[in-house]
């Protein structure tokens, strides 16, 4: 085993710890939650083979279920964003940046990071919260959780961001 996946695998755990015991207990007007564990997979440089990155994306998805009681909803949106996040990746890098790379504001610029930060975390938001209501008796609500967390996620991880690159 590698150094880079041992450090890997403990900021796995980190992560699941963080989410889930301070920022699932965090709720404003009882139905947004940041989900900051998105911050994980969005860092995936370029040049990991996908299927790598969906184990990562279902191990964290996983980790977070078992410990929020949410059966199977994270792991089902974070093996979604396993698997549209390189697409994404390459997408917003810029086509002179290295492949091996990871996605980050000083690499991508801000604007281009907070697009791939705000689809990732929305495409998110929308699988993990039409699985939880799993109805749509309440639209409102179900629309206010998705903006809502998005919001507050992609601020919170615009401030991990901003002080990481220091």
């Amino acid at each position: 085993m590698s150094v880079a996946t041992i450090r890997k695998t403990m900021l796995l755990v980190l992560t699941i710890i963080c989410q889930a015991l301070v920022f699932n207990r965090i709720q404003l007007f009882g139905c947004v939650t940041p989900m900051i564990y998105l911050y994980f997979p969005m860092r995936f440089r370029g040049n990991k083979p996908k299927w790598t990155i969906l184990l990562w994306c279902f191990a964290l998805g996983l980790g977070v279920d078992i410990f929020s009681n949410t059966p199977g909803m994270s792991a089902a949106s974070m093996t979604l964003i396993g698997l549209v996040q390189p697409y994404l990746a390459v997408i917003f890098k810029p086509r002179d940046s290295e492949e091996e790379d990871a996605p980050t504001m000083k690499l991508m610029g801000t604007a281009s990071f907070v697009y791939y930060t705000l689809i990732c975390v929305f495409i998110h938001n929308v699988v993990y919260f039409s699985l939880e209501w799993f109805s749509f008796f309440e639209p409102l609500l179900w629309l206010l959780s998705i903006v809502g967390s998005t919001v507050l996620t992609v601020v919170l991880i615009l401030i991990i961001e901003h002080y990481r690159k220091r």
